[in-house]
């Protein structure tokens, strides 16, 4: 029995467009929820939200039987980072601020075993091989694993061409929160020269071999977004769901009863 396919990056190969949304709540049972709406596929933060490796081993638990493929963003893009990840079941990880060559090559190393990569060879005892019932999980574990890197500011902008020469990488998501902090705009996502360089980067992107993807919950910027090449789209988060939902809700019967 092979690795599992990974459906998700087939996905993105056969230069299809996925929705998903931001998993930030930091429990099982709000992703699993999730794991019901719809998404093509739904994303970990382990970036911004609480989450450990025993939490996103959990959730992938958790989207296991979804129709949802679960992506994993690691805090930051450290080799033994992604082991931990990988060996818990994650086949598709976004690593945030990538900003040269030299370190996107370094996360390609990190997803494949030896003598191509780090990646430890484990998985024997790992949850990404069923401990030990995939006994082959080996040979083709490292082509069904998708690396996402961040492009979020202007080294990493800088850097991009090289990045899309790399082999080995299979998208790369702009950042714009970020990106618009970088260029003086913090808080500004759409200000003109912010909107024209995340359309710029997406276009750049996916005039490569590589899939391009960005986070936007305005409807606007997500249509200008796929317009502009984007193909793995998260459009949702769960924290601004329940927050605007829950905030509707209690000012709908507010008003009705007078109370506002």
């Amino acid at each position: 029995m092979p690795a599992p396919t990974n459906t998700f990056k087939a996905a993105l190969k056969e230069g299809k467009t996925v929705l998903g949304a931001w998993l930030s709540l930091g429990t099982t049972l709000s992703s699993e929820i999730m794991g019901t709406a719809g998404y093509d596929w739904l994303l970990v933060d382990g970036e911004h939200a609480p989450y450990d490796i025993t939490a996103v081993r959990d959730c992938l638990i958790a989207l296991e039987t979804s129709a949802s493929s679960a992506t994993v963003r690691v805090p930051v893009g450290e080799t033994w980072m992604m082991k931990q990840i990988l060996d818990a079941g994650a086949q598709t990880i976004l690593v945030p601020m990538v900003e040269s060559k030299e370190q996107a090559a370094q996360l390609v190393r990190d997803v494949r075993f030896p003598p191509l990569g780090d990646r430890g060879v484990g998985y024997s005892s790992a949850r990404a091989s069923r401990f030990g019932e995939i006994a082959d999980y080996g040979a083709n574990a490292s082509d069904e694993i998708c690396l996402l890197v961040q492009v979020e500011n202007r080294k990493g902008m800088a850097a991009l061409d090289d990045i899309l020469a790399l082999d080995g990488i299979d998208g790369v998501f702009v950042g714009p929160a970020e990106l618009a902090a970088d260029l003086g705009q913090l808080g500004d996502l759409m200000h003109p020269n912010v909107q024209a360089t995340i359309k710029d980067l997406l276009g750049r992107i996916a005039a490569s071999d590589k899939a391009a993807g960005i986070l936007t919950t305005r409807d606007d910027m997500t249509a200008a977004s796929i317009e502009a090449g984007a193909q793995f789209v998260a459009i949702a988060h769960d924290i601004p769901l329940l927050r605007n939902a829950a905030k509707a809700e209690c000012a709908k019967w507010r008003e009705r009863l007078g109370m506002t």
